[in-house]
This record gives structure tokens, C-alpha cells and sequence, in this order.
């Protein structure tokens, strides 16, 4: 009776089948030159891939992207080896059983594609349809779920063509899949990658639909993906789209119930915004869709933006300026929506109420007629005056195309989910804005014509109680409020009107909460609207987003309300929620590293608003640049220098030298940030201001932590950037002392480094017009460091030589006459180290010097007969680095050796 293999048995076979699918490719080599031989081995593999164990099959997998390379460099020997033995296995193994086995595959596959190993007739015919059939609706769960990641990895490799005639249509099935949220999720995931591929058309006409939904999605996990990639998909659609569409989106998806989908909106908020780059603010157009998609949208600056100049695009942005907003207004329908929306403001739900608080306005500003547009556009295109110089020609007596006007730009229009078209009768529509045009009216008068007579007499007798204690400072102003509001209670309605425009925020309307809750534009928006005096209001149709601003908007002097967060680059309402990221609630609500968040991005918002916005971000920058955590402040160290190219020298000077300064004096986690482009800070200042920091530089050699020597190499590899900035005197008279202090650093890779720093140095102040800062320079270097007690300090000296010989920082003549003496005279000093290091510099460098080779002068002669006094030394070392070949050894190499060891 025959038995079978017993377990250890099993376990041996299995094992000697692991290492012949691990063999596999050295087989192969050995028997390339046999086509019949490679074919058997080749066939041998398919009846490996059938091996019930899955470890073998793993095994066997991770070998494939390696034998398909060797088959492609021996293709003419074994033609279409990979498609007809290899693809298959890879292909058959994407739905194995075994999850290990699936995992290599995937991997292999995405590594075949990259490496361009699969013929493009082989992806359309053998990978896409099973991918497409492991994608359907009976598949099995997790099967599903990894092609669908597979589909969206493979995109961007494939091309625009294969993905939006195979795998675009499944894609957006899958984007729908209601069973399964984990499908939704990578659909998610890599909705920005399919964007990038299949380009804008494609992008707006079938993706964005289910972008929509899924950023709906009643999973968080789901939004969440979809606050990750929102750049992405910005990136592949129109400026019209981004603005009109995704803003509204993404506003949703900062007010989500979930925190985690807060924070990964949060965190996205600065690159989204970053896609609305404009050129005729930041310099920077923002590359629409040309006639072949970049590799990858990740970083809108690197693959999707190009420089052009502001005159090349002024026109087509205020032409597409106008088209959005023409694309918005109906007016026709716009009275009936007003009503109804402040009708549903009494019914809303709450999830409702969170997302109308962030429903704000984008901050477009009138142009009322194309021939005005035009006259300002070359002074300002985006000026507040363009608003200012319709509404001077309105008049005071064209109060009803101004409220048009205001209807023309309500954020009603922009911020809110689009209503329903409803059929209405005129009749219908002519009351709607009788009646909306009445309780604008009353929102413009501070106080009804109508007080009744008690209420005034009130008001008297309040006032004559009060008299008696006049001298109080707080009683008295309580008088003058109340003898206002008498005044003010006498007049007609339409002196009361005018009395109120011409006192601007002096006797501004105090609304009521129904008032507040039912309208938005705060009232230095809609006087204006009315009488002459609107030259002493901001000509900018603000809109404020939350309930609390009515009730502190009347404390806004003129000035203030100039300088209010208003701009028309991106919408107003991402702007103020980037703003209030640094709001200390958001760290408890939202994410605690809120801030960072912020301040990494700061540049890239910077640069999309432009430096005449700056002003929108000064009290941000300035917050988060004394924000309580160094992660923050270390952030906005490291990209400074960025910030200030972008703002330019004046701004530059006024706004960000103090937070420089600041930084200098910070942890060295923050100071690093400084130091690392300190060059590229200083170079934008003016020389007056970068004459300051010469007294600060001596303050880098001081550190938290004496260990942190990186911090001193970084100082030297700055200060050699930095000697093209100043004058030879102030080299000598500033730089010169800490170059001597890092060239006697107790770590050798500083030193090296200071090494360089000081025969730069030598080279400039050779070359500067007055040449005695160079000799005192070299006299200096003779007595510190040649002269020098310490064996190191003598050992320094003798580097320095060699680092101006190899260098030709100065005339071989000049350092013969000033340098070279006092290095011959090393030749006897009583430390071999100092000596070995000597025959190294005469013997590889000097003399490989035209100086030293073709005149015979005293100096050669002198460094021969060194040469032969180091050769007769006692220390074996010595003897043979005065007697090799130049060429035979590498000078940095035996330095740094050398200075290693005297660490």
C-alpha cells in the first residue's frame, strides 16, 4: 500500500519550487542564445503559474517584471516572449484567491506599465477588458475594489485616448456604486488623477456630475477623499467652473458635520485657492488645457502655470470676467428668487443654517456698462473706482437701476444652490419687487418716521436725568446717543435718508435681529445707492458672511473699511475661510495643526491674490507669525524669502523685515528656516537695510545646543553666498571674524566648509579696488593659524593654502609672496599630521601649477627643495605623499581624511 508525501515532504517541494521560480531569470540568461531553449523555459513558466501553493505563485510574480525586461532586450532572439507567455499569468493572477498573490500582481502590472513593457494593442485587448470585467457589478467585493484602483493608477500611463474610450465610462459607473462605499472611496481617491488625464472637455461634460455626488456622499470617508484631490480636479477644469461651481462645493465640504473631512478641506483650502491664479495680479497664468495634458496635476505651479505678461491677458480676464457674470444674472426671475429665499430662511434645516453660514460673496465689483469697464481697465482693472464712477453717474435720482445694480451682484446669485425655475405671472413679479424695493427703504432709514410720542418723551426724560452727571465721560456719551436718536426721530423720512447718508458711519443704522436674519448687505453698501455722498464710502460692494459683523460693522472708521479683507481674485467666501484658520477655535474644532496648515500654503495665496491684496493676508501672516507653536513659525521661516519676491522691496521692507528680525532671534528649529536662505532674503533688501544684519550675523555661531553643528555648516555655506552682497571693507571689518571662528570649529565638516568661505574671500577682496583689506587679510590668517600654538590651527593654515592653489583664488606671484614662506616653513614643524598634509598640497597641488612648472624662479626652487626635506622624513607617511605621483591620489579625498580624523 503506496502512501503520500508526508507534511516535511510537501514542505521540501514547496520550497524547491520557490527557488525555481526564483531561478527563473538566471536560467533565462544562461540559455538566450538558444531560441528553443528560452521557448522551453518560457512554457515551463506557465505550468509554474498554475502551482496550488500561493507562495510559489507570489514568488513567481516578483520575478516577472524583471524576466519581461530581459525579454524586451532580447526581443529580436525571443519575439513576443512577454505577450504570449507572461501578460497572460499577470492578467489571470489580478482575480486569484489569494490576496498576497493579487497584491504582487497589481504591483507587477504597474510596474510593466511604467516601464512601457506592454504593447498598446496588448493594453486595449488583454488588461483593460478584464479590468473592466473585474469591475462589474457580480464581481467579488475586494477583487472590485483593487481593479478599480488599478484602473485609476494605470490612467495616467496609458494615455488621454485608452482612458476616456475604456476606462472613463466604468469609472464613472463605479463612482455610483451604491452597495459599496469602499468602491466610491478610491473612485475618490483618484478622481483627480482620471481628471488630469482625460483633460477639461471630459472633465466638466461627465466627471464633475459624480464629483458632485460624491462629495455628497452620506460616507465621510468618501468626502474626505474628495476635500484631498480638490486641487486636482480644479486644475483640469475652466476658470468659470472653478469659481461659479467648485467654490460653492468646497465651501460645503469646510462646513461638513464630519471633523476629519474639515480638517482634509482645511488642509486643500490653500492649494485650491492657489488654482485661481491670475495674471493680471500674481504675474502667473494659469494654463487652461493645451493640446497635451501635463504629467500630473500635484503642483499648479509646476505643470499647469506659465508666465505671461499682464498686458497679453488683461483683456481675455475681464472678458471672461464678464461672461461669468452674465452667466449668473437673470434678472428677470432674480425677485421672485429673493423672495422665496427669505421665506426659506425661516424654514431651513439645520444642516442648511450651517451651510448659509458660509455662503458669502466672491466680491465682484460693478462695471455697469463695457465702454466704463474699459476706460478703467488700464489704471485698475479691479478697482474699487470702477464701482465708485457708475454709481456717480447713476445720480441721486436714479434709485431704481441702482437697486437693479445691487440685485446684479447679490451673493444670492453666486453663493446659494441654485433655485428652480418657476413659471410666474409679470403681475406676480412687478409685486415681488415693489416689494422688495419698500423693505430695501426701510433698511436704509436708522430709525421709523413714525416713533410714537411716548417714545420721544422717553427719550427726553432720559436726557434731563442724565444732565446733572455730564462730567462723567461714560454719561456723556450716552447723552449724545440719546440726543441722536431724538434728532433723529423729528425729521422726515426723506431728510432722514439724506441725514443718514451724509453722517456716513457716524450715525449708521442699527438693525434689528430680524433684520440681520434676513438680510445680508450691511448698510454702508445700500446708501450709497441713494445720495451724492458715496465718495465717502467704500466703493466696494462688500458682503459680510456672518450674523455678529452687523452689530460691530458701525465701529469701522473709513480707513478701516479701505483696508478691509475685500479682493476679487478668488471668491471672497474661500478667502475669509482661509483666514480663519488661525482662529484658536479651528485648533479645538477642525485640526490642532491648523495652523501649519496655513502658514505652507501661505506663499502660493500670496501669490494668487497678488501683492496689491497683500493687505488680505498682512494680519494673518502676522499672527501666525507669533503663534505659539515653532512648527508654525519655523514654517513661514523656511519660505520667507519666497513671500518677499512675491511682495517686492517695499513691502517687503515695511511688512516682512520685522518678522525677519523676529525670526532671528527665535529656537533653532525657527532660525534654521532664516539661515537655510538667508542669501536669498537678503539680496531683495536694499543695501542700507542688508548693512543691518551685518551686526546679527555673529549671532548665528551661537546655538541652543552646541552639538548642532549643521547649523554652523549651513552659516558657512551662506556667508560664502553672501560676500557678493556687501563691500570688501565690510567683508573684512564683519564677515572676516566669523569665517576665523567656523575655520577653528571643533567638527571637521565645518571646517572644511570655512576652508572654502575664506579663500572666497581672499578672491574678493583681491579683486575689490582697494588691495590692502587682502594682505591684512593674509597677514591675519599667518598669525592665527600658521603661527598658531595648536597643531589644528597650524593644520588650517595649511588647508587654506590649498584650497586658494586649487581654487586660483588669487595670482600664483601673490600667494607666492605673501603665503607661500610661511607654508614652506611647516615643513619642520613636529607633528607629522601638520607635515603629511604639507607634501600633499607641494607635491598635488603646487606643483601642478604653470607657475611652479615653466619659470624658474626662487620660488620653485624653494618648494623642490621642501619637497626633498619631506621625502628624507622620519615619518614613513610623510616620505610617501613627498614622493608619489600627483595623479595618483585625489587631494580633497586624503584632506578630508585628514581632517576627520582630527575630529
Amino acid at each position: 500500500m503506496s502512501l503520500g508525501p508526508t507534511v516535511a515532504e510537501e514542505h521540501s517541494l514547496m520550497l524547491y519550487r520557490q527557488m525555481v521560480a526564483r531561478s527563473l531569470l538566471d536560467t533565462l540568461k544562461e540559455v538566450s542564445d538558444d531560441e528553443r531553449d528560452c521557448i522551453a523555459v518560457l512554457e515551463r513558466i506557465s505550468r509554474l503559474a498554475d502551482d496550488s501553493e500561493p507562495t510559489v505563485r507570489a514568488e513567481l510574480m516578483e520575478q516577472v517584471p524583471h524576466i519581461a525586461m530581459f525579454c524586451q532586450e532580447n526581443r529580436p532572439s525571443i519575439p513576443y516572449a512577454f505577450s504570449k507567455y507572461l501578460l497572460p499569468i499577470v492578467v489571470r493572477y489580478l482575480a486569484d484567491q489569494n490576496n498576497q498573490v493579487r497584491k504582487t500582481s497589481q504591483a507587477a502590472l504597474l510596474v510593466l506599465l511604467e516601464q512601457e513593457l506592454i504593447e498598446r494593442y496588448d493594453v486595449e485587448t488583454k488588461v483593460c477588458p478584464v479590468l473592466i470585467d473585474l469591475t462589474a457589478p457580480d464581481s467579488n467585493d475586494d477583487v472590485k475594489t483593487e481593479a478599480v484602483a488599478i484602473m485609476c493608477k494605470m490612467a495616467s500611463m496609458v494615455g488621454k485616448d485608452i482612458t476616456e474610450r475604456l476606462v472613463l465610462p466604468r469609472f464613472c459607473e463605479m463612482c455610483c456604486d451604491c452597495r459599496m462605499f469602499h468602491v466610491r472611496k478610491v473612485c475618490a481617491a483618484n478622481f483627480g488623477d482620471i481628471c488630469s488625464v482625460v483633460g477639461q472637455q471630459a472633465t466638466e461634460e461627465m466627471l464633475l456630475p459624480r464629483f458632485f455626488q460624491l462629495c455628497s456622499d452620506n460616507v465621510w470617508g468618501v468626502r474626505k477623499a474628495c476635500a484631498e484631490c480638490f486641487m486636482a480636479v480644479s486644475c483640469a477644469t475652466s476658470q468659470e467652473v472653478r469659481r461659479t461651481k467648485l467654490s460653492t462645493l468646497f465651501i460645503n465640504l469646510i462646513s461638513d458635520p464630519s471633523r476629519w473631512v474639515r480638517q482634509a478641506a482645511f488642509q486643500s483650502l490653500g492649494p485650491f485657492i492657489s488654482t485661481f491664479a491670475n495674471p493680471s495680479s500674481s504675474g502667473q497664468y494659469f494654463k487652461e488645457e493645451d493640446g497635451k495634458n501635463p504629467a500630473g496635476c500635484g503642483s499648479a505651479q509646476e505643470n499647469s502655470e506659465q508666465v505671461r505678461t499682464t498686458e497679453d491677458v488683461t483683456r481675455e480676464d475681464e472678458l471672461n470676467r464678464t461672461e461669468d457674470l452674465s452667466s449668473h444674472v437673470d434678472k428677470d426671475h432674480f425677485a421672485t428668487k429673493l423672495e422665496n429665499a427669505l421665506e426659506d430662511q425661516n424654514t431651513v434645516s439645520n444642516n442648511s443654517q450651517r451651510e448659509s453660514d458660509f455662503q458669502t460673496e466672491s466680491s465682484f465689483h460693478c462695471t455697469l456698462s463695457s465702454e466704463s469697464c474699459g476706460e478703467m481697465a488700464d489704471e485698475n482693472g479691479r478697482s474699487s473706482h470702477c464701482c465708485t464712477a457708475g454709481l456717480r453717474e447713476a445720480g441721486p435720482n436714479s434709485r431704481e437701476t441702482a437697486l437693479s445694480e445691487q440685485e446684479l451682484y447679490n451673493s444670492f446669485h453666486f453663493w446659494r444652490t441654485p433655485l428652480p425655475e418657476i413659471d410666474i405671472d409679470f403681475e406676480l413679479q412687478q409685486t415681488s419687487e415693489i416689494i422688495l424695493n419698500r423693505e430695501f427703504q426701510e433698511l436704509a432709514m436708522p430709525v421709523s418716521p413714525n416713533i410714537p410720542m411716548a417714545t420721544r418723551k422717553e427719550l427726553e426724560e432720559m436726557i434731563e436725568n442724565l444732565e446733572p452727571h455730564i462730567d462723567d465721560p461714560d454719561v456723556k456719551a450716552q447723552v449724545e446717543v440719546l440726543s441722536a436718536a431724538l434728532r433723529a426721530s423729528s425729521l422726515d423720512p426723506q431728510e432722514e435718508t439724506m441725514a443718514s447718508v451724509s453722517k456716513g458711519t457716524e450715525s449708521q443704522t442699527e438693525l434689528t435681529i430680524s433684520d440681520q436674519q434676513n438680510f445680508k448687505p450691511i448698510l454702508g453698501d445700500i446708501v450709497p445707492l441713494i445720495g451724492d455722498t458715496v465718495e465717502n464710502m467704500d466703493s466696494t460692494l462688500h458682503y459680510i458672511h456672518n450674523d455678529s459683523d452687523l452689530s460691530t460693522n458701525s465701529s469701522f472708521s473709513p480707513e478701516e473699511e479701505r483696508k478691509s479683507k475685500v479682493q476679487d481674485v478668488v471668491p471672497q467666501a474661500l478667502l475669509d475661510q482661509y483666514l480663519s484658520m488661525t482662529d484658536p477655535s479651528r485648533a479645538q474644532t477642525v485640526d490642532t495643526e491648523i495652523a501649519k496648515h496655513c502658514a505652507y500654503s501661505l506663499p502660493g495665496v500670496a501669490l494668487t491674490l497678488g501683492r496689491q491684496n497683500w493687505h488680505c493676508l498682512k494680519d494673518t501672516y502676522e499672527t501666525l507669525a507669533s503663534d505659539m507653536q515653532w512648527k508654525v513659525r519655523r514654517t513661514l521661516a523656511f519660505s520667507i524669502h519666497e513671500l518677499a519676491v512675491i511682495l517686492g522691496d517695499q513691502l517687503t521692507a515695511g511688512d516682512l523685515v520685522p518678522v525677519f528680525n523676529g525670526f532671528l532671534k527665535d529656537l533653532d528649529e525657527v532660525r534654521i528656516g532664516v539661515l537655510k536662505h538667508l542669501h536669498d532674503f537678503l539680496k531683495l533688501l536694499h543695501l542700507d537695510k542688508r548693512r543691518e544684519y551685518l551686526y546679527q550675523l555673529q549671532e548665528f555661531l551661537v546655538t541652543d545646543n552646541s552639538r548642532n553643528w549643521r547649523f554652523r555648516a549651513e552659516l558657512a555655506e551662506q556667508l560664502i553666498l553672501l560676500l557678493d552682497l556687501y563691500s570688501a571693507r565690510d567683508i573684512y571689518d564683519y564677515l572676516r571674524p566669523i569665517a576665523f571662528s567656523l575655520c577653528a570649529d571643533k567638527v571637521s565638516s565645518v571646517r572644511w566648509i570655512s576652508y572654502k568661505l575664506v579663500s572666497e574671500m581672499v578672491k574678493k577682496l583681491y579683486m575689490a579696488s582697494t588691495s590692502t583689506f587682502v594682505v591684512d587679510l593674509m597677514n591675519e590668517l599667518v598669525e592665527k593659524f600658521c603661527r598658531c600654538r595648536k597643531w589644528s590651527g597650524r593644520q588650517t593654515f595649511v588647508f587654506i593654502c590649498q584650497t586658494i592653489s586649487e581654487d586660483d583664488c588669487l595670482p600664483m606671484d601673490q600667494f607666492a609672496v605673501h603665503l607661500l614662506p610661511h607654508l614652506l616653513h611647516l615643513a619642520s614643524d613636529r607633528v607629522p599630521n601638520v607635515r603629511v598634509l604639507l607634501a600633499k598640497t607641494l607635491k598635488q597641488t603646487l606643483l601642478e601649477k604653470e607657475y611652479f612648472l615653466n619659470s624658474a624662479n626662487s620660488h620653485q626652487e624653494a618648494v623642490e627643495q621642501t619637497i626633498m626635506v619631506l621625502q628624507m622624513d622620519d615619518d614613513s607617511d610623510v616620505k610617501y605623499f613627498a614622493s608619489i605621483h600627483p595623479a595618483s591620489t585625489k587631494i580633497a579625498d586624503d584632506a578630508m581624511s585628514t581632517a576627520s580624523s582630527t575630529y
